[in-house]
């Protein structure tokens, strides 16, 4: 059966428009032939799933309408400001926001586990879905984080614990840096850029939170700088994905990087062109990607999550061209570290867990490792 006659076929069945004779012959068929009944099931999964969709974003839409007609009207107010206001409002939504995203996220969990025991490849209208469905799913998780987070805060707004907001931190510059120690909370980026830094140093994650941190390691020769978070607020993250090598890079190895040229991460790929720097440096490696201000700092990694150099100059007379710091001067570093009885502790704590993984995945593992840099 041609591929429109069964989508046809399928929409009259599922509408009850096929009469009696006709849809005893259709079952009939589909009993006769596995091939179509698979196809059938699967067409029928897919007018479903956009069905369910659809009624999902048209939830997500009145909603919105909903608090939009509210605030116009005088019945909520997105400047609320007080304690007992505060309170109140979470008492009155608090049930309707969990029941939502409830409903929401079984949903979305259970459409994409549908889906994906489906050969999507056979169907490329049910892959597309299944990519929509993951970024949904994907906000939901996000939309989840902030509503637990605007619950601890009223918990402590209730309990007469004294919230504490951190004013953000006004800066002069912006780059990049990347855990090296995860036990310790460590950091290397570039010493030109610390230098940067008159008075206060500041890392921000990919979630926009601001921690204090210090220099406690500069080499202007390697451009090297490690730097210690001192903030008490910063949550100590578990063993980085990404491992350091020690030998240098090969000719023409692919690599990405990520860093924050502007206020969010940015990801970017190339490979490397030389196996050594400027004037035949050979503290660095030379790339050929794309890099801008920002990107001082940003590791560089290989496919197999080997980090293998740190950005940290571009050649203004060449388009493309990017020089890196060889990852073998970060040992270096840690070792220089370790000479100071305060920081004798300091050690590469790595898991090394993104070996086979696309590159979407790693991409998804390493971001939360990487940090802006900032100062004034």
């Amino acid at each position: 059966m041609e591929d429109n006659l069964l989508i046809d076929a399928v929409e009259r069945f599922l509408k009850g428009e096929m009469t009696p004779e006709e849809k005893i012959y259709f079952e009939e068929i589909r009993k006769n032939n596995p091939q179509l009944d698979q196809a059938v099931v699967e067409h029928i999964f897919f007018i479903n799933e956009l069905d369910t969709f659809s009624a999902s974003r048209n939830f997500r839409h009145n909603l919105k309408e909903t608090e939009a007609k509210l605030i116009q009207d005088g019945f909520i107010n997105k400047k609320l400001k007080g304690t007992a206001k505060v309170i109140n409002l979470w008492k009155r939504y608090q049930r309707t926001v969990a029941v939502a995203a409830s409903i929401a996220g079984l949903v979305s969990i259970f459409s994409a586990s549908i889906i994906s025991s489906i050969q999507t490849e056979k169907n490329p209208k049910i892959s597309v879905l299944v990519d929509e469905l993951d970024k949904q799913e994907r906000k939901l998780d996000k939309q989840e984080k902030e509503t637990q987070k605007l619950k601890n805060t009223v918990a402590q707004i209730a309990a007469g614990t004294p919230v504490v907001i951190k004013p953000r931190v006004e800066s002069k510059f912006r780059a990049t840096g990347f855990l090296i120690d995860a036990s310790n909370n460590f950091i290397v980026t570039n010493a030109h850029v610390v230098k940067e830094a008159k008075h206060q140093l500041i890392v921000e994650n990919n979630k926009g939170e601001q921690f204090i941190a210090k220099a406690v390691y500069v080499n202007e020769q390697h451009d090297l700088a490690v730097l210690k978070v001192t903030d008490i607020d910063f949550k100590k993250l578990p063993a980085f994905p990404y491992t350091i090598r020690k030998t240098d890079a090969e000719l023409g190895e692919q690599v990405f990087i990520l860093g924050y040229p502007k206020q969010e991460i940015v990801y970017g790929e190339g490979y490397i062109s030389a196996k050594n720097g400027y004037m035949m440096d050979t503290i660095y490696c030379q790339l050929n990607t794309s890099a801008n201000e920002g990107n001082s700092g940003s590791p560089i990694i290989n496919k197999k999550g080997e980090l293998l150099g740190i950005i940290n100059s571009m050649e203004t007379n060449a388009e493309g061209v990017v020089f890196a710091i060889k990852s073998v001067n970060i040992f270096r570093a840690i070792e220089e570290v370790k000479k100071t009885e305060e920081y004798k502790n300091i050690k590469i704590t790595s898991s090394g867990s993104l070996k086979g993984l696309d590159r979407e995945t790693q991409i998804s593992k390493v971001e939360d490792y990487v940090f802006m840099i900032k100062g004034n």
